[in-house]
């Protein structure tokens, strides 16, 4: 009897350049003074639906997961920030961690494929939601 394996579909150069762009164009919007809350939204989403995609995955790839964590917090501080503040910026002293963020997750993206994204990116819109209706 053959083994049913799920299909693995990889990642195309097209869904790595949708993830760089929103990754990239919101890193470039924080630098202009531009940053808002929708552009710091794509950049936290994008990375953390990778990292949480490699620890699912189990990466060997060393210090994914750590370097997005790092990307993660920084990225916390500047939401905290900008919740108090209504300024949506990244600081010149974040700036190296948010985009060491940014170039690992387009390192570690060809190690996944298209479903473990997909389900990633829909459990963790579901724990978003989840947390959001039980706080009010």
């Amino acid at each position: 009897m053959r083994k049913n394996t799920p299909l693995r579909i990889p990642v195309t150069n097209g869904l790595k350049d949708i993830y760089g762009m929103d990754m990239h164009s919101a890193y470039q919007a924080a630098c202009l003074g531009q940053f808002s809350v929708v552009a710091f939204s794509r950049l936290a989403s994008a990375i953390a639906v990778i990292r949480s995609a490699l620890e699912q995955k189990q990466t060997k790839i060393p210090f994914a997961v750590e370097t997005l964590d790092q990307a993660i917090e920084a990225l916390a501080v500047v939401r905290s920030r900008g919740d108090d503040t209504d300024v949506w910026e990244i600081l010149e002293n974040e700036r190296p961690v948010v985009l060491a963020g940014i170039d690992m997750v387009e390192e570690c993206m060809g190690t996944l494929d298209v479903l473990l994204i997909a389900q990633t990116a829909d459990q963790l819109l579901t724990e978003v939601l989840g947390n959001q209706v039980s706080s009010t």
